[in-house]
C-alpha cells in the first residue's frame, strides 16, 4: 500500500473500530468516578491508547518476520485479515446485542485494574498486525500511531459521557465497532484478492 488518504482513512476506521471496547470501559470508569480529574482521564485514555498502539505493532512484527521466511504466506494475508476481523467484529456484535439490557459492572480504577482493562480491550488489535502486514515498517508505525490517537480521543469522550450520562450507549458502541471491523475485513479481502 502507498501513502494516501485511503491509508489514513483506513487507519482512522481501524482506530474507531478497535477503540469501541475501550470506549465502553471508559464510560464505565467515568460512571464509577464522576469527579475524576482531567489528569486521571488523560492517564486512563493514555493507557488504552498505548495498548492499542503496541498490539498492532507486535502483530505486524510477528507476521512480517514470518513473511520474510515464507513468502508464500503473503497470499493468505487477505484471508487471515477477513477471518480475524470478521470473527472479532462478529463477537463484538454478538456481545453488544446479547448484553443490550445488562449494566456494566463497576470497576476499580487502580493501576492494576487499568492495565488489565488495557490488555483486555486491545487484545483484538493484535490481529491488526496481520491486516497491515503489507505495510513497510514506517507505514505500520504510522498506522498504529493513528489508531492510538483515535483511541485516546474516543476514550476521553467515553470518560466524559460516562461521567455525565452513564453506560446507556456502551452496547451500541460495541455493535458499531463490530460492524466497522467486519467492513474493514471485507475491504482488505477484496483489495488483496482482486
Amino acid at each position: 500500500m502507498e501513502w494516501s488518504m485511503m491509508f489514513v482513512f483506513n487507519s482512522i476506521l481501524l482506530g474507531v473500530g478497535l477503540a469501541m471496547d475501550a470506549f465502553s470501559v471508559s464510560m464505565a470508569n467515568g460512571l464509577n468516578e464522576p469527579k475524576m480529574k482531567k489528569s486521571k482521564m488523560c492517564g486512563i485514555a493514555g493507557v488504552f491508547a498505548g495498548f492499542q498502539f503496541a498490539m498492532p505493532m507486535i502483530g505486524w512484527i510477528c507476521v512480517h518476520t514470518i513473511i520474510q521466511y515464507f513468502t508464500a504466506f503473503g497470499a493468505f494475508i487477505p484471508w487471515i485479515a477477513l477471518i480475524l476481523l470478521a470473527y472479532i467484529g462478529g463477537k463484538m456484535l454478538y456481545e453488544g446485542i446479547r448484553n443490550k439490557d445488562s449494566e456494566e459492572e463497576k470497576s476499580s480504577l487502580g493501576i492494576g485494574a487499568l492495565l488489565i482493562q488495557g490488555v483486555a480491550t486491545s487484545i483484538d488489535a493484535l490481529s491488526v498486525g496481520f491486516t497491515i502486514a503489507e505495510y513497510g515498517w514506517l507505514m505500520a508505525f504510522v498506522a498504529a500511531l493513528i489508531i492510538a490517537v483515535v483511541t485516546f480521543v474516543i476514550c476521553i469522550g467515553g470518560l466524559v459521557i460516562g461521567k455525565k450520562f452513564g453506560t446507556k450507549l456502551s452496547n451500541k458502541a460495541q455493535i458499531l465497532g463490530g460492524v466497522i471491523l467486519i467492513v474493514i475485513g471485507i475491504e482488505i479481502f477484496i483489495t488483496g484478492v482482486f
